[in-house]
């Protein structure tokens, strides 16, 4: 099975005010608002947003923006489960070419890593990760910002899209089998039940949805391997559009990028930033990701530039990015793109 497999992603830069979200995803809510007779300028109110943005690919909000509409839906809203139903009305449209991606990829399992490596897209005020623990599959939140009365309803909308989104994957009810919460049993506790289709635990001290994980290699019925990569390689671009999560990530690619051919060592690199090893290495596990993962992260957007850009051979290629042995480099590309560096060629 797999289940050292796991998979993370920080969702908290350090300021409040970036404008790292997207508006993918929040059509629901605006539109089960509407259906209580709330406006979407109403909604909008203290953010600074206008509803035409709300369809605009380009537009983008903070974390502030987004904490704000979910405060304002918690004081507006006439039912206390709607983000509960917001979430349960997604569409793979209102995810736009993320939401195709993740319905043609191979597998229900491809599927999870893609949108989790993806999430970011979808512009989210939790921390989140999943892993798989034996046969138990677990998307994990985490609140990062002390969102305080402002939880449940984030915590309720995350949960409900993500459960809709894997139906909507397997064309078939998503196997949840647990659902723990960290906060007190609300008075509506029952709508949990009826969304998810399982058990709810509250008062947990986590925050975590269990699902089957039997169910990972199951081929999804939409799969479409054109169709996948197209879209993988639209949300690549799309994140790397966007800003930076942390100063001190941004550090290190700035550096690596400095440094081709010879990429720093973690110890060089924590020298460099005058850090320890131990810190560094600490301070990335914290936001979710590796020394390792960042480098790695350079090398490959480094070879595609140099792929499709010169006439370099990829043995000239494979030394700028620092690897001896041009095969090392090349079973890495395949690793890190799913395909042979000549893929990237402007002849093919």
């Amino acid at each position: 099975m797999h289940a050292s497999e796991n998979g993370f992603v920080g969702s908290y830069g350090g300021d409040l005010d970036a404008p790292i979200h997207s508006m993918l995803g929040l059509g629901p809510l605006f539109a089960e608002m509407a259906d209580q007779g709330v406006a979407p300028d109403v909604l909008l109110q203290g953010t600074g947003l206008l509803p035409a943005q709300l369809v605009d690919p380009q537009a983008h909000m903070s974390h502030r923006q987004k904490i704000t509409i979910f405060r304002n839906v918690l004081r507006l809203s006439r039912v206390p489960d709607v983000a509960l139903r917001a979430g349960s009305r997604q569409r793979l449209s209102d995810f736009g070419v993320f939401g195709y991606a993740l319905v043609s990829s191979a597998t229900f399992g491809e599927a999870i890593r893609l949108g989790m490596k993806h999430v970011r897209l979808a512009g989210p005020v939790l921390e989140k990760r999943w892993r798989i623990e034996g046969d138990i599959g677990i998307f994990e939140g985490h609140d990062v910002l002390a969102l305080g009365e402002v939880l449940p309803l984030a915590t309720e909308f995350w949960f409900a899209s993500i459960h809709k989104l894997c139906t909507c994957v397997l064309e078939a009810p998503m196997p949840t089998r647990r659902l723990l919460l960290p906060y007190a049993r609300p008075s509506y506790a029952e709508s949990y039940e009826q969304t998810f289709g399982c058990a709810v635990q509250f008062d947990a001290g986590v925050m975590e949805l269990h699902f089957d994980a039997s169910r990972f290699d199951q081929p999804s019925p939409n799969a479409n391997p054109i169709t996948a990569d197209t879209c993988a390689r639209f949300c690549e671009r799309m994140l790397a559009a966007m800003p930076d999560e942390t100063a001190l990530s941004r550090e290190i690619r700035v550096a690596c990028l400095n440094s081709p051919g010879d990429l720093p060592t973690a110890e060089a690199m924590a020298k460099r930033l005058g850090h320890s090893v131990r810190t560094l290495h600490r301070r990335l596990a914290d936001e979710s990701t590796t020394y390792q993962e960042i480098v790695d992260q350079v090398r490959r957007s480094l070879a595609i530039e140099y792929l499709q850009g010169t006439a370099m051979t990829v043995e000239e290629i494979a030394e700028r990015v620092g690897f001896s042995e041009a095969s090392n480099f090349r079973k890495a590309f395949k690793r890190w793109t799913g395909q042979p560096p000549g893929h990237f060629r402007p002849s093919n």
